[in-house]
């Protein structure tokens, strides 16, 4: 028999629910301790449940719970600060974060670092802080967590350092290779944005599209065909998606 694993007021926030039979919700949980966790909410969708105003996506939050298999029953939620407020660009951009967790970390895997460096930039993006550089570092950050990370500072064949003046045919699976001639199929950057990229100073408009470019497509890498709907979101206020488009 499986034993009744009881957790309790773990820190959390919440990325992502839906209905769940007549008055109850599937909720996916990022914890610190944890990682990424299905919980049954049950009854939250009644209007009487006393768990329904605290269990909003980027609030954090103290969520207890039992679980004997995959997927847990929520027990109790508490507000463990008071929430923030996300307007705009800001709060899609957010919700991209949630989906991005949501499809590329499996549950029950902790990711303690990765949930601080998700919670500090909720906060900066509440503090209205420039958002595409936010994004780059937090999606760098993502697939080196799962074990997916890029290698930028050094030349993959030789071993050598990345030069800033040199271009590299960047390949995905293994790293930037010195470029010796022009390639049209080349997947080409400049030695100064992968370092500028490595270093997390991403300035510049040079600088931050060969991060988007790079960044977009090693996602793409491991997110697959399912396009995800924050950018659809976006893309239907009628605004510039740059940041996550």
């Amino acid at each position: 028999m499986t034993a009744t694993a009881r957790i309790q007021l773990a820190p959390g926030y919440v990325l992502h629910q839906r209905p769940y039979r007549e008055s109850s919700a599937l909720v996916e949980v990022f914890t610190e301790s944890h990682g990424r966790i299905g919980l049954v909410a049950r009854g939250v969708r009644s209007p009487k449940s006393r768990q329904r105003g605290d269990l909003q996506p980027f609030r954090s939050l103290r969520l207890s719970w039992h679980a004997r298999s995959e997927l847990g029953t929520l027990t109790a939620v508490e507000a463990d600060a008071p929430g923030g407020r996300l307007r705009g660009a800001a709060l899609y951009s957010a919700f991209y974060l949630n989906e991005l967790l949501v499809r590329l970390l499996v549950r029950n895997d902790p990711h303690p670092g990765l949930y601080v460096h998700y919670q500090a930039s909720l906060e900066r993006l509440m503090q209205g802080v420039d958002i595409e550089p936010l994004l780059r570092l937090f999606e760098m950050s993502l697939l080196q967590e799962i074990g997916y990370g890029l290698l930028l500072g050094c030349e993959v064949e030789s071993g050598e350092p990345v030069q800033p003046d040199s271009y590299y045919d960047y390949h995905l699976e293994s790293g930037p290779v010195l470029l010796q001639r022009q390639d049209a199929q080349a997947f080409v950057f400049k030695g100064s944005s992968l370092l500028a990229l490595e270093r997390g100073q991403l300035t510049g408009a040079d600088v931050l599209r060969d991060a988007k470019r790079l960044m977009r497509s090693a996602l793409n890498l491991y997110l697959g065909n399912k396009p995800l709907k924050s950018r659809e979101l976006f893309r239907a206020t009628g605004k510039t998606s740059e940041q996550v488009d």
